[in-house]
């Protein structure tokens, strides 16, 4: 999410030429469809569409290729130390790769509604890739599902086809994808502990909102990478307007204060409910918030993470924060951050058996 504020950012200083947007993948990839690059005129860009592979050579070549329209460029980073220009030094699949020039009302579209997630409106895009004589079309559509924009000649019956289509994935040249809004993170104190899990949280690109009871730490100038610091009254969270989808910090250090804001998120339940401090505290202070919402303790439990963060190891407020953070990103995708490392079995199937070339090709196959 944070690359796209970048692009975002250098399409709307001017000067932007290409936009080059990975479609489609054969085996293995650093980055899943969907990933974008944007070119300046002079050689600056932003985003990334592979580990470091691609991106110079798609720098050097982009504004060549689409001299005459929206292109769709091949490219294999499979290991092969026999090519003249390894392109992928390893990385094991083969990625295909739309580059369209900026001055398009398509291109434009596609920014458009990357600039309106930022702004909490999520989009589905739509487009049909070129080649074979074929022109690149596309089609916008808004969250309930309205029509943002259309190129010139979709019949009534693609655009209808469109708005069934599932993001992810490539219907008979149409590449299909959704933008998402930000994730939202709110964090409930703003003491000194609070600084690198908020300044970690806008790395991510996410959306920070920082509040306290506390008008002398709830400082803009304290936390500059927020997008809001708010002072809580005696509306309490009323005016965040906290909804299910979002992440909440709870880290007040006030145990009353911790207890009252808790007990106002349990019946919400937001995606990430995350509760700082020890873990008999945490025990009695959710047994009271269960009685207080009027929620059995067992459905507090699955509600609140509690202690706070991944066992990362380590200690103070940057390793907290670097703990918080992780799970927050397990949790809103649906992982449980288990460990991708290696294994002896692994090594035995991927080289005993064939032989690394092998396994690659058979993945550019597959």
């Amino acid at each position: 999410m944070r690359e796209q504020r970048q692009i975002v950012e250098l399409w709307q200083r001017g000067g932007a030429r290409v936009l080059v947007t990975l479609v489609r993948v054969e085996g293995s990839s650093y980055r899943q469809p969907g990933a974008r690059l944007l070119l300046g005129e002079t050689g600056e860009y932003a985003g990334t569409i592979s580990g470091g592979c691609l991106e110079t050579e798609v720098t050097r070549k982009a504004a060549w290729k689409t001299r005459d329209g929206a292109v769709v460029q091949r490219y294999s980073t499979l290991f092969d130390d026999t090519s003249e220009i390894p392109f992928g030094l390893g990385c094991g699949g083969v990625v295909d790769l739309l580059l369209e020039p900026i001055n398009t009302p398509e291109c434009v579209a596609a920014l458009e509604a990357i600039r309106r997630s930022f702004k909490g409106e999520s989009s589905k895009i739509v487009t049909w890739l070129p080649g074979e004589g074929r022109t690149l079309r596309r089609v916008v559509l808004g969250q309930s599902g309205e029509i943002v924009f259309a190129s010139d000649g979709l019949s009534e019956k693609k655009l209808a086809c469109a708005s069934d289509l599932q993001p992810g994935m490539v219907y008979d040249g149409r590449f299909v994808e959704e933008i998402r809004c930000p994730q939202k993170m709110f964090v409930l104190g703003a003491g000194d502990d609070a600084r690198p899990l908020v300044t970690m949280a806008a790395m991510m690109g996410w959306s920070v909102t920082v509040a306290d009871g506390r008008a002398q730490l709830a400082k803009a100038e304290r936390f500059p990478e927020a997008e809001q610091v708010l002072v809580l009254g005696e509306n309490g969270l009323r005016g965040l307007g906290i909804c299910p989808k979002d992440a909440v910090v709870v880290m007040t250090h006030s145990y009353e204060q911790d207890r009252a804001l808790v007990s106002a998120l349990l019946p919400i339940a937001p995606r990430y409910l995350g509760l700082l401090g020890a873990r008999h505290r945490s025990s009695l202070l959710v047994s009271e918030a269960a009685s207080i919402a009027g929620l059995s303790v067992e459905q507090c439990c699955e509600r609140i993470r509690a202690p706070i963060g991944l066992d990362l190891g380590g200690d103070g407020p940057d390793a907290i924060a670097l703990a918080v953070i992780a799970e927050v990103q397990a949790v809103c995708m649906g992982r449980q951050g288990s460990s991708r490392r290696i294994t002896a079995e692994d090594v035995a199937r991927y080289v005993n058996e064939g032989g690394v070339s092998r396994y690659l090709s058979a993945q550019c196959a597959s």
